[in-house]
C-alpha cells in the first residue's frame, strides 16, 4: 500500500470526532434498524427486491426502451448514453439552449459520479446543492463520505464554522439556528434557479415514472420551481413493474436511516405546467457508464440489485473507524469498492479493496441481497490475474503449497522463536517485525504440534469414524484444542481420524486473490480428507469449515477445474463445524453432561464465519449452558474482533482499535472467561488481553466442554 493511503487511514483512526460520530451512529443504527423491521419478513422482502432488480438487469436494453417510450408518451424527453461525458454535454446543451445561468440540485450520486458540478461551473453556470448534507459538503469543498448521509463525518461545531464563513456571522452550535440559516440561504436559490437537477431512486418502465425519496422536501422544490427539470438516473434504478415500488419504499428508509418511512415520496409521471402556465421541460437521462457490462458479468450482475441505502456502510466495522474519505472515490464502503472498480477502473480499487475484512455484516443486512464480500474477493482475484502476485507473497504461497516444506518451516520457527517466547506468548519481536506484536501478543508455535501428538492419544475403537481437519492454528499453535475435540468425540463412541497429509485450507491465499494457490490447497485436502471412509469431516475453525464446505467448490468452479468438483462436493456434504456436531450428538443422547453445577459466568464471542456464513450462533451457547456455565452476553457479541486472517498484519492500525473495542465489551460483562469457536479469534483476543494484563481467560468452547461431559 502507498504511504499516502496508509497516512489517510492513520489520520482517520486518530480523529476522535470522526470515530466518535461514526461509532455512536453505527451502534444506534443496529438497534433502531431492528426496531424498524419488527413484524416484517425481511428475508421475504429483500427476496422480492432482489428478484425484481435482477430481472430488470437481465434485459436492461428492453426495460430501458420500454421506459423511454412510456416516459416520452407522457411528455418527457429521454436520453440514454453509455458515455458519462455525453451526460454532461447533454445537460450543458439544454442549459445553453434555454439561457440557464443558475442550477439547484437535489442529492444525486450519479451526478457526483461524473463530476457534473465542476463541469457546469467551469462553463459559467452556478450550481447549488440543496440537500442539507450536500450543501454543507459543497461549502466545505469536500466530497460525500456516505451515500445517504454525506456529512455524517462532521460535528455540529465544524458545521457551525462552515456556516459562519458562508454568512459572515459567528454562529453557535444550536442546531435549530443552523437549520434556519440553511433555509434562509437556500430558499432564494430555489426561487431564482432556471434549472433543477435531481437523481432518482426508482425508474418504472411500465409507467414511465421516476420516484424520489427525501426527508427535507428539497427534491420537490428542485423538481417543481425551476422551469426545467433534469433527472440523471443510473440504469440500475430501472424496474419493470410499478408493483416493485412499494417493496423498495418499505426497505429503503428502514435500511438507510432506520426510519419507518421518509418525509417525502415524489412520483413524477411526465412534466407539469410551470407556475406561469408555460410547459415545463422534463429531461430524463438514463446513464450507463459500464452498468450494462456489469449486468453481463455473472460475478457482478448482482451489484445492480443495490438500492443505494448505505446499510452496508452503517454496519461495517471498518467504515465505523475510517469513514468514507479514505475510500477516495465517489462511492464509499464495500459497495463503493465494487462500483469504483467498475465505473472508474479496476486499478483504482487496488488499495481500497484491502480495507474489507470479510466479516459479512454487509451481506446480512443488504435489502438487495448483494454478496459484497464475494464480489470484493473477485476483485482481488482479477487484480492478481492482471498484475500478478507480489514477489514476497508469491514466495510464501510457493511454500504453503508444499506441505512438507511448509510444516518443516513451522517446526523450525518454533525453535527460532524461543528467545522471544514467555508464558506461551511472543510479546515482542525485533526490528521490522515489531509491528506484529503492537497491541497483541502472538501465540508461541507449539514445540509438539497436534499432528505429532495425535498418534499418542489413546482412543477407543468406535464403529463410527470422523475425520478431523485441524487447520494451521490448531495444528501448530493450539494443539490442546485439537486434543479436547478428540476427547469430546471419543466420549460419544466416535473414533477420530487425522490424515497427516492435510495442509493449509487455502483461505489466506483465497482472501488475497491467489485463487490458483487456493485451488492447489483444495486439491491436496480433498485427496487427504476423503481417503478414509467417515461419517463427517469436522473442524473446530469456522474459516476452515467454510473453506471445506463452500470455498473449495467455488474456487474450483471459478478456475474451471471441473475434474475436482465431484470430490469437492463430496467433502462439502460431509463437513460440519464442531459445535453443530456436538449439539447433534447431545440431542441424540450420545453425549451428556455431568450434573448441573454453577461454574460461573462466561461471555461468548461470535466469530464472523461461524455466525454469518455457517449460521451457527445458538448451538455453542446451548452447549455451554448445559455444561453449567451462565452466559453473560456482551455488547455487540457478533462484531468482528479485527483478526481477519492476515488482515491484522496488513492493517494493524485498523485491527488494533477493533480489538480494543471487543476487549472493552468483554470486560464490561464481568465474566472471567470469554468463549469462542474460532482459533483465529482466540489468537487475536487472547493476544490483546495478554498485552493489557487482563485476567480474563480466553478459551475455545471445546476446552470448556470436554471436562463437563459424562
Amino acid at each position: 500500500m502507498r504511504k499516502e493511503f496508509k497516512a489517510s487511514i492513520n489520520r482517520a483512526v486518530n480523529n476522535p470526532n470522526l470515530t466518535g460520530a461514526l461509532g455512536k451512529f453505527s451502534q444506534a443504527y443496529k438497534v433502531n434498524r431492528a426496531k424498524a423491521y419488527e413484524g416484517i419478513d425481511f428475508e421475504g422482502l429483500r427476496g422480492r427486491i432482489a428478484e425484481a432488480k435482477s430481472s430488470a438487469a437481465s434485459h436492461l436494453d428492453e426495460v430501458a426502451e420500454t421506459f423511454r417510450k412510456n416516459a416520452e408518451a407522457l411528455g418527457a424527453t429521454v436520453f440514454r448514453t453509455r458515455d458519462p461525458q455525453e451526460v454532461k454535454k447533454y445537460i450543458l446543451k439544454v442549459a445553453r439552449e434555454n439561457g440557464v445561468r443558475t442550477v439547484v440540485k437535489s442529492k444525486s450520486m450519479a451526478t457526483e459520479e461524473i463530476h457534473l458540478n465542476p463541469y457546469l461551473q467551469h462553463n459559467g453556470i452556478s450550481v447549488a446543492e440543496t440537500d442539507l448534507g450536500e450543501w454543507i459538503i459543497q461549502l466545505a469543498g469536500q466530497t460525500p463520505s456516505h451515500m445517504v448521509m454525506p456529512a455524517i463525518h462532521l460535528t455540529k461545531e465544524e458545521v457551525a464554522d462552515i456556516f459562519s464563513k458562508e454568512v459572515n456571522e459567528r454562529l453557535s452550535t444550536d442546531i435549530p439556528r443552523l437549520v434556519k440559516v440553511a433555509r434562509n440561504e437556500l430558499r432564494p436559490k430555489f426561487l431564482a434557479a432556471d434549472m433543477g437537477i435531481s437523481g432518482g431512486n426508482i425508474a418504472v418502465a411500465e409507467t414511465g415514472s421516476i420516484v424520489l425519496v427525501t426527508n427535507e422536501g428539497n427534491a420537490r422544490l428542485v423538481t417543481t420551481l425551476p422551469r426545467i427539470h433534469v433527472a440523471v438516473i443510473g440504469v440500475e434504478k430501472l424496474v419493470e413493474k410499478f408493483e416493485t415500488v412499494p417493496a423498495i419504499l418499505e426497505a429503503l428508509p428502514r435500511s438507510a436511516t432506520a426510519q419507518l418511512l421518509t418525509s417525502y415520496v415524489s412520483i413524477i409521471s411526465g412534466p407539469t405546467p410551470n407556475d406561469d402556465g408555460s410547459p415545463k421541460q422534463l429531461h430524463i437521462i438514463l446513464m450507463d457508464n459500464k452498468r450494462t457490462e456489469m449486468a453481463e458479468d455473472p460475478k457482478f450482475k448482482q451489484a445492480l440489485q443495490c438500492i443505494r441505502c448505505g446499510s452496508c456502510l452503517n454496519v461495517c466495522p471498518i467504515f465505523r473507524l475510517v469513514g468514507g474519505h479514505v475510500f477516495g472515490a465517489v462511492y464509499t464502503g464495500g459497495i463503493g469498492t465494487i462500483l469504483t472498480a467498475w465505473f472508474d477502473e479496476l486499478q483504482k480499487s487496488e488499495e481500497i479493496q484491502g480495507l474489507c475484512i470479510q466479516c459479512g455484516n454487509c451481506k446480512e443486512v443488504c435489502p438487495g441481497k448483494l454478496d459484497i464480500p464475494e464480489m470484493i474477493m473477485e476483485i482481488r482475484r482479477r487484480l492478481v490475474v492482471e498484475k500478478g502476485q507480489p514477489l514476497v507473497q508469491k514466495a510464501i504461497y510457493a511454500v504453503v503449497n508444499n506441505r512438507k516444506i511448509f510444516h518443516g518451516m513451522l517446526r523450525a520457527a518454533s525453535l527460532a522463536a524461543k528467545p522471544f517466547t514467555s508464558g506461551g506468548f511472543i510479546r515482542h519481536l525485533p526490528l521490522f517485525l515489531s509491528d506484529l506484536t503492537d497491541g497483541r501478543s502472538l501465540p508461541a508455535i507449539a514445540a509438539d504440534p497436534f499432528r505429532d501428538r495425535f498418534p499418542k492419544i489413546a482412543q477407543p475403537k468406535g464403529k463410527e469414524k470422523v475425520v478431523f481437519y485441524a487447520g494451521c492454528l490448531i495444528d501448530f499453535a493450539y494443539p490442546e484444542t485439537g486434543e479436547a475435540l478428540v476427547k469430546v468425540l471419543n466420549k460419544a463412541g466416535i473414533e477420530v481420524v487425522f490424515p497427516q497429509d492435510q495442509t493449509c485450507c487455502g483461505a489466506p491465499a483465497l482472501y488475497n486473490g491467489a485463487y490458483e494457490v487456493a485451488a492447489q490447497n483444495a486439491a491436496d485436502n480433498i485427496e487427504a480428507l476423503l481417503a478414509e471412509e467417515a461419517s463427517y469431516v469436522v473442524s473446530a475453525c469456522p474459516t476452515c469449515t467454510v473453506a471445506l464446505a463452500h470455498d473449495f467448490r467455488e474456487t474450483l468452479k471459478t478456475l474451471g477445474r471441473t475434474d475436482l468438483l465431484p470430490g469437492a462436493e463430496a467433502l462439502a456434504a460431509k463437513t460440519i463445524d464442531f459445535s453443530t456436531l456436538v449439539k447433534k450428538l447431545v440431542d441424540e443422547g450420545r453425549l451428556s453432561f455431568k450434573e448441573a453445577a454453577d461454574l460461573g459466568s462466561v461471555t461468548y464471542h461470535d466469530s464472523c464465519h461461524l455466525k454469518r456464513t455457517l449460521r451457527v450462533s445458538e448451538e455453542p451457547r446451548e452447549l455451554l449452558a448445559k455444561a453449567g456455565y451462565r452466559i453473560s452476553e456482551m455488547h455487540e457479541c457478533d462484531m468482528c474482533c479485527g483478526m481477519g486472517g492476515s488482515y491484522s498484519m496488513k492493517l494493524p492500525e485498523i485491527s488494533a482499535p477493533i480489538l480494543q473495542a471487543k476487549i472493552g465489551n468483554i470486560k464490561e460483562t464481568g465474566a472471567p472467561v470469554v468463549a469462542m469457536d474460532c482459533p483465529g479469534c482466540v489468537l487475536q483476543i487472547r493476544g490483546g488481553i495478554d498485552q493489557e494484563g487482563s485476567k480474563v481467560a480466553v478459551k475455545h468452547s471445546a476446552e470448556l466442554l470436554v471436562d463437563r461431559l459424562r
